[in-house]
């Protein structure tokens, strides 16, 4: 088939993409050559002889051709359309999108009493540690999509509000509800990394899916309760191959006011920078240290290059056999071809 007549089914024929085989349509004029070239079958029945047989060549002529009578274009349109079978005419289906390939995130958010210091701007006005937190974190979510992502909270003791799921929406909400001494006024931060990295190595987690397991530990202290070492519970992370980045929040004990920086008392306790620095290196993750929203904002912004979700690639268009059809025509006009002569003769 020439490329004109390719040009032609794919206007008429919506999403066409051509054939998988188009060197078989070159068996479109078999018939033809073998009419033209083979022998013609010789009858060994008896012959009536008449003077005039010359006057009835034409007449056999036309019988026997492509225009005769017999359903002969029935036979002609039912070859033609198994040449179109056989050479297997494909459209495009609807475009499929690959999955996005993301990573299991542990969110780990510290709820001692120390989180409730109003040491922190937000939009131009003081606000507690928490709430900060929660604004950077709710922004940070928006920007992973493809991740599956749980949210764990710990104080004296450590508890997984969300599972690992792509459901952020549902992470979101268990944030905003998260209140300063929920889970205690102490820090376990051993007991929280602790259960961050059972969480992520227990059936819940996917593997197969996703190779990457993050954990992103947020405090403003040091580790005051629990039973778990938190340089222990880093060995387990890197046993496990979690990589976790610590981050250090807290102001320098200050609030400003009116223009000037009026002192908080108790807010300049001091935060166990060098623990949080030996967690990220015993796990290959990264230390950071926030004094301020902003800090902060950056910090997460950071991780979220370091640690990117794969886009999916390009949409792809599979190819659809679309063969039946004229296989399933081509069969119904042989079928007439072979039952029309039957009823003209009955």
């Amino acid at each position: 088939m020439s490329i004109g007549s390719t040009e032609l089914l794919a206007a008429l024929v919506p999403g066409f993409e051509g054939f998988a085989w188009p060197w078989l349509l070159l068996a479109l004029p078999l018939p033809l050559l073998a009419r033209r070239w083979l022998p013609a079958r010789r009858n060994a029945a008896a012959a009536l002889k008449v003077p005039f047989g010359h006057r009835l060549e034409p007449l056999a002529r036309g019988a026997g051709g492509i225009r005769g009578s017999g359903g002969q274009w029935l036979h002609w349109l039912a070859w033609t359309l198994l040449c179109l079978a056989a050479a297997r005419p494909q459209t495009l289906g609807e475009a499929v999108q690959p999955p996005q390939a993301g990573r299991e995130l542990m969110l780990v958010l510290d709820l001692s009493g120390s989180m409730s210091e109003p040491d922190m701007q937000l939009g131009g006005r003081p606000v507690d540690r928490l709430t900060a937190a929660k604004a950077v974190l709710t922004d940070f979510l928006d920007r992973r999509d493809g991740d599956r992502v749980g949210l764990l909270v710990f104080g004296r003791r450590a508890y997984a509000l969300t599972p690992l799921t792509a459901d952020r929406e549902s992470v979101r909400q268990q944030l905003a509800d998260s209140v300063v001494g929920l889970a205690g006024q102490e820090t376990a931060i051993g007991d929280a990394l602790g259960l961050a990295v059972k969480r992520l190595r227990d059936p819940g987690s996917d593997p197969e899916a996703s190779q990457e397991r993050v954990v992103i530990l947020l405090t403003d202290g040091v580790n005051t309760a629990g039973l778990l070492d938190p340089l222990k519970a880093a060995e387990l992370a890197a046993d496990a191959g979690i990589r976790v980045y610590t981050v250090a929040f807290g102001g320098d004990g200050s609030l400003s006011l009116f223009g000037f920086q009026m002192p908080m008392p108790g807010a300049g306790d001091e935060i166990d920078e060098a623990t949080l620095r030996k967690i990220a290196d015993a796990t290959g993750g990264e230390f950071f240290r926030a004094r301020d929203t902003a800090q902060l904002a950056g910090i997460y912004a950071e991780i979220d290059r370091l640690e990117p979700v794969e886009r999916p690639g390009q949409a792809l268009r599979p190819k659809i056999e679309r063969y039946a059809w004229p296989l399933g025509v081509a069969f119904a006009f042989g079928l007439l071809a072979f039952a029309l002569p039957r009823r003209r003769r009955a």
